[in-house]
Order: C-alpha cells, then structure tokens, then sequence
C-alpha cells in the first residue's frame, strides 16, 4: 500500500468524524462558511488513498494513456525548443545589427539580412508539421484500438454503471467467471465500486438522466455515459487499494459532489463482499421502530433495502452500513453525518433530490440507528 498516497481532491468535502460533522452542521446552520477539510480521508486506514493522476498508472490502459501522453509532450516539447531557438536566434541578430548599424555610421539598415520568398523554408514548415501530426494520429489509433473497450478481454467481471444526478449505481451480474457462478444474484450498490485485483473489469457505461463522464485516471479514461445510448470501458486493477475519480462532465448543481470511488480487493476479499452485498439486510429487532418509520415515510418512495418493497429512484440501501462514505464521497459515513443527512440533506449537499422528511428527533434516532445497522 505504500506506493498509493492520500491526495487532496479540492471538489470534495470530507468529515471523517461525528465532531466534524457536528461542525459542518452547526457551520451551515448559523451562515458561516465551514472550514473543509479537502483531503479524502474517509477510507479506512488499510485502504490508503490513489492520487488522481494519469502519470501514476495502475492498469493497462491507463498505461497507455500515459506512455501517448509522454509521447505527446515530448514532441510538443521538441517543438517548443526549435521554435524558441529560432526566435532567440532572431532577436539576438536583430540586436546584434542593431548594433553594428549603431558603431557603422555607413551603415545603410539596422536590420538583419532579410529573406524573402525562401522556398526551403515554405517546404519546411508544411511538410514537418504533416509528419508530426501523422505520426500523432498513428499513436493515437493504435492507443484506441489496444485500449477498445467493445472487446474487453476474456473472463472479465461485468458492471453496468448507472449515472444519476447526482450519485452512482452499479450493477454486478455474477459470471461464469467468478468463484460464486452457481449464485446468479444480481447485486445492486451504489457510490462505491469494488473489483478484485488482477482481473479485467467491463463497465457497460448507461446515464439516467444526463451525459455524465466516468473518470478514475489511474485506471482508465474519461468515458461519456449518454441518456440513450451505451458505452463502454475497461480496466485492469494490479494494486489493491482505493482509486479516486470524478465525474468529469459538468452535469448540474451537485457536479463538484459526484465523486468516484473505486476498492480494488484482493480476489478472496472481493467474492466475500460480493456475497456480503447479495445477502439480505441484517435484521437486528432493536432497531425495529427505526425499520417501522422507514417503511412509512416516503423513503421507500425512492430507496431499496431488500427485504422491503420500494422504490429504485435513489441509491440502494441495503448494505449501506458497509460503505465510507454518503452522498456520492461528499462526507464520511458516521452516525452524526447520517442523521443530518437523514434530517436535512441539503446542508450537506445542496439541491440533492432528497427532500426532508421533518422527522421529530426520536424519530430521526430511530431510523439512523436501523440504517447504521444495514452492513
């Protein structure tokens, strides 16, 4: 885990503790602006935290990505040299002639030799820069075709990606190429995504309602999801850890808020969550009560706990317990942050969709002490 280093990701807004979120809370509440805290810090200390960035590659197209991109820089690189060296090169004979026309009073012009009409020189700069973007598009093909997601490699794990506004869903189908394939549960998560390390991930890539942009850079690249129609991505996970991303197309008010978190598992880890996650709600008959009001309200309106017959409008919650974090990575998740969450959404995440139930306070106990037990 060494090598994955926490990052401050300056679109979110992390609290990692039920002081901190107290504090958000009261911050919102009396008009001041809180203090955030911008590093992601809300995995747990085992998982560390990737840096966002494409020079740090942990996947083969990711390091694709990179290598055409060292590539691209240095010849732009090059480029930038020869064509500073010949604007010093001009202005130091301009200064020189300058010069000279100076201590020469016979001098007739203070300018340097003047060249017109050089075909040499029109040849030159029309055929280098066809040669330099040829070779450009060249690199770039072959990238597109080894990175082409339509045709991920064989016994890779399928995920359909649903984006929302504003928040995640994924969709496991379990495959023949998994150790659970006599199971054919379809888990439903949402915010969080977990693979097992060392096998191939196809994301089918679908929006809900507008074009929203799956982006975790050291895994792969930005890809589009459209209302209507599919796309594809691929990766390949080789270090366990948390990888972060971003929606990376301007989708509304909560944009800054759509966070990506990927867990890359060691295979044994990842088929026991998988079986965690497609394993019913834990039934706990102390939070009763809490189960009582959640039906009632108009939670189930929009969110599944399986188990109970609801609505697939907002994320799924049935082992959400189980997750770091609420609201699509925009604060840790601890009982504090849930209650307010629970109680008025939008002090933490403004224009969220979810609206507020005005719950009494041994109601909003109630119901935050049931879902704290949904693991």
């Amino acid at each position: 885990m060494g090598a994955l280093q926490p990052i401050a990701l300056a679109s979110s807004l992390i609290v990692d503790s039920d002081a901190g979120a107290s504090k958000l809370v009261d911050a919102v509440q009396s008009g001041s602006s809180p203090k955030p805290n911008l590093e992601i810090c809300a995995a747990p200390p085992t998982s560390g935290a990737g840096v966002t960035s494409i020079f740090e590659p942990n996947s083969p197209p990711a390091r694709e990505i990179r290598d055409l991109s060292y590539l691209v820089l240095g010849i732009c690189l090059a480029i930038f040299i020869v064509v500073q060296g010949f604007l010093v090169l001009a202005i130091v004979r301009g200064v020189k002639a300058a010069r000279t026309a100076k201590d020469n009073p016979t001098t007739t012009s203070s300018e340097p030799q003047q060249v017109y009409g050089s075909v040499p020189i029109e040849i030159a700069w029309t055929v280098i820069p066809v040669i330099v973007v040829f070779v450009l598009a060249m690199v770039t093909i072959r990238t597109i075709r080894d990175i082409d997601a339509t045709t991920p490699p064989e016994g890779a794990l399928a995920v359909t990606v649903i984006g929302h506004q504003w928040w995640w869903e994924y969709r496991y189908t379990v495959d023949s190429g998994s150790a659970l394939a006599e199971q054919t549960t379809l888990v439903v998560t949402a915010n969080e995504l977990h693979v097992p390390v060392g096998r191939p991930v196809s994301l089918r890539l679908e929006s809900a309602d507008v074009i929203h942009s799956f982006w975790v850079p050291r895994l792969a690249g930005k890809t589009d999801l459209i209302p209507g129609h599919t796309n594809h991505l691929w990766f390949n996970a080789e270090q366990a850890g948390l990888y972060l991303g971003q929606c990376a197309e301007y989708c509304g008010t909560q944009h800054a808020h759509m966070l990506l978190r990927v867990y890359a598992d060691e295979p044994a880890a990842f088929d026991a969550w998988l079986t965690a996650q497609a394993a019913p709600a834990v039934e706990d008959p102390l939070v009763a009560r809490g189960r009582a009001i959640f039906s009632e309200y108009a939670c189930l309106n929009c969110h599944t706990i399986a188990g109970t017959s609801a609505g697939m409008f907002g994320p799924n919650l049935t082992h959400l317990a189980s997750r770091d974090t609420i609201g699509s990575g925009t604060v840790a998740l601890t009982r504090a942050s849930l209650r307010q969450w629970i109680d008025d959404p939008d002090v933490i995440k403004p224009s969220c969709n979810m609206p507020s139930l005005k719950l009494s306070a041994d109601e909003l106990d109630a119901i935050t002490d049931y879902l704290m037990t949904l693991k």
